[in-house]
């Protein structure tokens, strides 16, 4: 359908009140060309069937729901909080699969903010006039704010099916996703040969099933699991109590070795959980002030785990209870 073009010159600092022909245009079924950070996306209402299937057409791929934060998605995960934390708003979409982005241009900020109904855009152009020809007759308000700033399209990470993967890289390589959207969690104990090891495995275990991967595969995910030990004899292997009652649970710790808790990898770590409240003391101890703010005690109730060594099996079984529970309770707060 052929529309008569508005076209409106707009600076970044515009007032939300030069946005009223745009809005208005978008309130009765209408494309309209935004400026983004990377390129001028048509921009249409979600709630209007026909509209959103215009924009797919037009960009030739799905188009992406416009909100305002990581709060605007449906059931945000831990992991997808993470990554909007540092990189939204900005050039990024993330495929759920359906897409979704928060544009950094104030122009599209202040659209989406003022919209009383909810938005999807697709990235058309580089410049406004490019935006004319690859729509010809289609846009019914052009918001024009010169050249975009980047001139590429935004990436697109898909988080689908305990998976990320980068659909169109733009600006952003995986690793460094996958580094913001994982944790790095240690476990500490004694010496690193019964508890410490035994949260270890069943951390990865945990993490596994919830991000609906094997254990070996929480890595693709950003998430790397370690333990140690406060005075632990470097390379001691795992007691046969705690690789036996492991072992019933699916998970081995035959290769296991302990570690130190050494003050320089304990504060690259995001989560350090100390098995007993000695254990957090010592940590705390062996960082620099203020250092210490991401060790905290496994059991969120603040109860030690029982130490098993020397004891029956009986005891780590105890023991590995106790573990399983605290790190239920700790799961939602990693994925």
């Amino acid at each position: 359908m052929q529309q008569e073009l508005l076209r409106i010159p707009i600076r970044p600092d515009a007032p939300v009140a030069t946005l009223a022909p745009a809005l208005d245009a978008l309130a009765r079924g209408a494309l309209v060309a935004v400026p983004t950070e990377t390129l001028y996306t048509l921009v249409a209402r979600a709630d209007l069937g026909a509209a959103a299937e215009r924009l797919a057409q037009l960009g030739g791929e799905p188009a992406a729901r416009l909100v305002r934060c990581v709060d605007d998605l449906p059931k945000p995960t831990p992991i997808l909080r993470r990554l909007a934390s540092r990189h939204w708003p900005g050039p990024l979409v993330f495929a759920l699969p359906e897409r979704w982005r928060a544009p950094a241009h104030p122009i599209a900020a202040k659209l989406i903010e003022a919209a009383p109904f909810p938005l999807a855009g697709v990235e058309c152009a580089s410049d406004p006039q490019s935006v004319l020809t690859r729509a010809p007759g289609q846009v019914a308000c052009l918001l024009d704010a010169g050249p975009a700033p980047l001139a590429e399209r935004a990436a697109v990470l898909e988080h689908v099916a305990g998976r990320l993967r980068l659909v169109r890289a733009g600006l952003f390589d995986l690793a460094a996703l996958r580094a913001t959207a994982g944790l790095r969690i240690g476990f500490v104990c004694t010496g690193n040969t019964c508890r410490s090891p035994m949260a270890e495995g069943l951390a990865r275990a945990a993490l596994g099933t919830r991000l609906g991967v094997a254990p070996s595969r929480i890595g693709e995910l950003g998430f790397t699991v370690q333990s140690m030990g406060v005075y632990a004899t470097p390379g001691e292997p795992a007691s046969d109590h705690a690789v036996a009652t492991l072992a019933e649970r699916g998970i081995d710790l035959a290769g296991h070795r302990a570690h130190m808790a050494l003050p320089d990898v304990v504060s690259r770590l995001d989560r350090v959980y100390a098995l007993m409240r000695s254990h957090l003391q010592a940590l705390k101890l062996s960082l620099p002030p203020g250092k210490d703010r991401h060790c905290t005690l496994l059991d969120p109730d603040g109860r030690d785990i029982s130490d098993p060594i020397g004891g029956p099996r009986s005891a780590y079984e105890q023991a590995a209870s106790q573990i399983e529970r605290a790190i239920s309770a700790r799961l939602d707060d990693w994925a």
